[in-house]
């Protein structure tokens, strides 16, 4: 499951302000002030964790601990799980970063990432990456179980050694194996409540298991060119865009199923499953679009990144009926 970093290390070089009529009261901030040069030294840092992609794991942390504890869990243990979550999962981004240098200055997507640009050097990304796995592992032991770190230590693994450095360069199958690590976040936060793992937690699991494909092939669709010119195989480079989209609306069929077997298996509301149901069925025709441009150019004017789009919207939305459906009167 990856997005571009919201953070900005731009700075701006002056301010002024003047009232018609005033003496001339202009201030200026020079850009080599304190507050500037952290913003240069840290912000590079911080984009390294891909913050956005931090943010869509963390949306389906908060909603599974909820459905475990079959309320609000208290304020501390969410906010160490989510700090902990947050810290693994950046310390997981910054060591990809670091592997795919050699391949992100050769795509047009990543070749401003701070390694890149040389704004943060190869060694220091390392060290970086490391040490805030190492703190984020810590962090999640003492302040919320051993489980939750065991489980969060697996995460980090799938995704740097099994997807970055095994799967992501030889097969078209990459982002359906090395995806996995995307989904721990809800076994994380489910055995950060409960102690350990159930069938809930595995259906939700294979909600985003199944999701990610389909998120993330259109993707890799648009940026084609820069995956092959990389050597990438991702399926959408190898393959027809008929065989990916076919591909897409299988996984969206099976994401559909998990998401509606928590009705009986977790005894969610009949209004989660009509809700689930739609939203399933709305990704659905998405995905059965993209198939019909795929096949007939002309008669399809549904464009890839509208299904990335909308398969956060469907993940977001999904996540919040989880949510509120704990707290409905029936």
């Amino acid at each position: 499951m990856r997005l571009s970093s919201p953070l900005s290390v731009d700075d701006a070089g002056a301010s002024s302000a003047s009232t018609p009529g005033a003496p001339d009261t202009t201030v200026t901030v020079s850009p080599s002030g304190p507050l500037s040069r952290l913003r240069r030294t840290v912000g590079p840092y911080v984009a390294l964790t891909k913050p956005r992609v931090i943010e869509l794991l963390l949306v389906t942390t908060l909603p599974t601990m909820i459905l475990a504890q079959g309320g609000f869990p208290s304020f501390g243990l969410v906010l160490a799980t989510l700090v902990g979550g947050a810290a693994a999962a950046g310390s997981a981004n910054v060591l990809n970063c670091y592997l795919d240098r050699d391949i992100d200055k050769i795509m047009n997507r990543t070749k401003r990432r701070p390694i890149v640009t040389g704004e943060v050097s190869p060694r220091a990304a390392l060290v970086f990456g490391l040490v805030l796995g190492v703190a984020s592992l810590a962090w999640l032991a003492l302040m919320v179980n051993p489980a939750s770190a065991w489980l969060t230590a697996a995460a980090i693994l799938i995704y740097v050694v099994g997807y970055t450095m095994i799967l992501k360069r030889r097969t078209p199958q990459n982002i359906v194996w090395g995806g996995a690590a995307g989904c721990m976040p809800v076994l994380i936060g489910w055995s950060a409540v409960t102690g350990g793992v159930s069938w809930t937690a595995a259906l939700l699991f294979g909600v985003i298991f199944f999701w990610t494909p389909p998120h993330y092939w259109p993707l890799s669709m648009k940026f084609r060119r820069d995956y092959a010119a990389a050597g990438v195989p991702m399926l959408p480079v190898v393959a027809k865009d008929t065989k990916v989209a076919r591909e897409m609306i299988a996984y969206t069929v099976a994401m559909i199923a998990c998401s509606l077997l928590l009705v009986p298996v977790q005894g969610m509301t009949w209004v989660y499953g009509v809700v689930a149901l739609a939203l399933g069925l709305w990704f659905l025709w998405s995905c059965i679009g993209l198939l019909r441009r795929a096949e007939h150019p002309e008669a399809g004017k549904l464009r890839a990144m509208s299904v990335f789009h909308a398969s956060i919207t469907y993940l977001t939305l999904l996540s919040v009926a989880i949510a509120v459906d704990v707290f409905l009167p029936f």
